[in-house]
């Protein structure tokens, strides 16, 4: 069996990592082997030397895809050209939209018969739920990871399965029951370069307001890579501030309230019960462009799965240190509103499964070519 799989940034690359390593295992019980080509980044290419790693690559922002858009461009034919080559029995999907929309709807141009998968569904629902509908007309399986996600892709006609959210057995052995430390705030502001140079200034500035208040708080920053922690701690010179290479989800158990980056480092926050608010800061061409196509009432999933704001979030404009800072002292001073929140955070995290997506997801995909 040949599989073309695409993945686009680091979480992409490790969901679709777990993907192959499910996808192995149910093909040896049944005697079979699979042989995997495409792109992503270095988890995937450990696992198959024909995946291209190109996470060095990834963007945010509408004003950074312009930027590099003849590179993606020549990338998407570069592709087309490779998945006819190869003749995969499918290629899927695996988030980054912006590009893997585009990807799938010209590979469906070009030959109708190939079974195309999506995994980790593209949150179209929070910004153009039209193109719903031109999904329904491309894919032949939508594999769903918010449970709320499987009723509006069914409703225009899109075969979707909820397999849960893969993050849940990624984090489960990671969980301590050790006593947070009281006096202590994480620092978590995101994966991506752009963003630590937009938002850990900020961070930095807000921790220093919070130390006026009360001198005692300990501060400490997870950067998510060699380059990041590097940059960081010229950033963070001069302060007292700890930061160290990777070990967010170990802070996370640890400190008693942290400020965290929009992203996948909230529903990690939202999974560890760490208290915490949430910030976001892009180009103003790309806020402007966001607020006008954007239609849900929050940012953070963990806020979208309760429904309501159970996480205080400062976007853009509104991400001051002065203000962030008292609504991080308050949630410090304060055991009955982080008790609060914490137990919204097991509700949002109940709502996701039991765990074991990447093994639902393998099966769903099997059982699909299989079917055909």
């Amino acid at each position: 069996m040949k599989l073309y799989l695409i993945a686009g940034e680091a979480s992409g690359d490790t969901r679709a990592a777990e993907l192959m390593r499910s996808l192995n295992a149910l093909a040896a019980d049944r005697g079979e082997t699979i042989e995997y080509h495409g792109a992503g980044g270095p988890e995937m290419k450990a696992l198959a030397s024909a995946i291209e790693d190109w996470s060095g690559e990834a963007v945010v922002g509408i004003w950074d895809v312009l930027k590099k858009y003849s590179y993606f461009r020549a990338k998407l034919n570069a592709m087309l050209g490779e998945i006819e080559a190869v003749k995969p029995d499918a290629v899927i999907f695996i988030d980054y939209p912006g590009f893997n929309l585009r990807l799938a709807k010209a590979i469906k141009k070009k030959d109708a018969s190939s079974r195309l998968i999506y995994y980790i569904s593209p949150q179209v629902w929070a910004w153009n739920r039209r193109r719903i509908p031109q999904m329904a007309r491309i894919l032949n399986l939508m594999l769903c990871i918010f449970p709320f996600e499987k009723e509006l892709y069914e409703k225009s006609g899109l075969k979707t399965t909820f397999v849960g959210h893969p993050l849940l057995d990624s984090l489960a052995g990671k969980k301590t029951s050790i006593p947070r430390e009281e006096t202590l705030v994480g620092l978590f502001p995101g994966s991506r370069k752009k963003e630590v140079l937009r938002i850990f200034p900020m961070m930095l500035e807000t921790a220093r307001q919070m130390r006026k208040a009360q001198p005692e708080l300990r501060f400490e920053a997870a950067a998510a890579s060699e380059v990041l922690v590097a940059t960081m701690r010229v950033m963070a010179a001069g302060t007292d501030i700890t930061v160290r290479l990777g070990g967010a989800h170990e802070l996370m158990n640890r400190a008693a309230v942290g400020m965290v980056t929009s992203g996948t480092a909230t529903l990690e926050a939202t999974f560890f019960e760490m208290p915490f608010v949430l910030i976001y800061k892009v180009a103003p061409v790309t806020w402007t462009i966001g607020k006008w196509l954007v239609r849900v009432p929050f940012l953070g999933i963990s806020n979208i799965l309760a429904g309501r704001e159970i996480v205080r979030e400062f976007l853009q404009s509104d991400a001051r240190p002065k203000i962030v800072a008292d609504e991080l002292l308050s949630l410090l001073n304060n055991p009955e509103k982080r008790d609060a929140q914490r137990a919204e955070f097991r509700q949002v995290i109940e709502s996701l499964g039991q765990g074991g997506a990447s093994e639902r997801a393998a099966e769903a995909i099997l059982a699909e070519l299989n079917e055909e």
